[in-house]
C-alpha cells in the first residue's frame, strides 16, 4: 500500500444508466460534512430546487452549492442558453478551484454536460489539471467517455437492474428530486 495515499486527492466517477449517481455523491459529502471537511457540490444542467438543497442549506458553513440549470429539461440538442449556463459553470468552478479552498469537489452531472457538448473534452481535463493534489473530485452522469475513465482513479457504474418507472411510477419529492 503506499504511504501517500491520505495525502493524495482521487478522481472519482459515477456513471452508468441506473439510479444512484447523484445519491452517491451527495452521500460523499455528507460523509465530508462529517469529518469537518470542506464542500463544492455543483450541480450542471439543474437548478436550484431539488430536496438536496435544502438539506446543504443546513451545512452552508461547510458546503458551497452551485446550480448551473436553466430550468428546462434538454430534448435533443442543446440550446445556446444551455451552452452559457454549462460555460458559466466551467468558469466558476475554474474560479473556486484557484482558492485551494475545498476538500471535496463534486461536479453533478458534467459528464451529460460534456455528452452534450456543452463543455469540451478539454474544459473537463482543464478541471482534472486544476484540482488541488489533496482534494477528491467527483464527476457525476451517464455514458462516461474512455478518456475520463481512463485517468479516473475511481469508476463506479451504477446498472439498472429494476425500477418501478418502468411501471408508471413518476419521480418522487424526497426520493428522486
Amino acid at each position: 500500500m503506499k504511504s501517500d495515499y491520505k495525502e493524495k486527492g482521487y478522481l472519482h466517477i459515477y456513471t452508468g444508466n441506473g439510479k444512484g449517481k447523484t445519491t452517491a455523491a451527495l452521500g460523499l459529502a455528507l460523509r465530508a460534512v462529517g469529518a469537518g471537511k470542506k464542500v463544492l457540490f455543483t450541480q450542471f444542467l439543474k437548478t436550484s430546487s431539488f430536496s438536496e438543497h435544502k438539506a446543504i442549506e443546513r451545512f452552508s458553513d461547510l458546503v458551497s452549492l452551485h446550480c448551473f440549470g436553466t430550468g428546462d429539461f434538454i430534448h435533443g440538442r442543446a440550446k445556446e442558453h444551455h451552452k452559457i449556463a454549462a460555460t458559466e459553470g466551467y468558469s466558476t468552478i475554474r474560479s473556486l478551484l484557484a482558492q485551494q479552498h475545498y476538500n471535496v469537489i463534486i461536479c453533478d452531472e458534467i459528464i451529460a454536460a460534456a455528452n452534450l457538448e456543452l463543455l469540451s473534452r478539454e474544459q473537463i481535463l482543464e478541471l482534472v489539471a486544476q484540482k488541488p493534489q489533496s482534494s477528491e473530485m467527483i464527476f457525476t452522469g451517464r455514458n462516461a467517455p474512455g478518456y475520463l475513465v481512463e485517468i479516473a482513479d475511481l469508476v463506479t457504474e451504477m446498472v439498472e437492474v429494476k425500477h418501478y418507472y418502468t411501471d408508471g411510477v413518476n419521480a418522487r419529492k424526497g426520493i428522486e428530486f
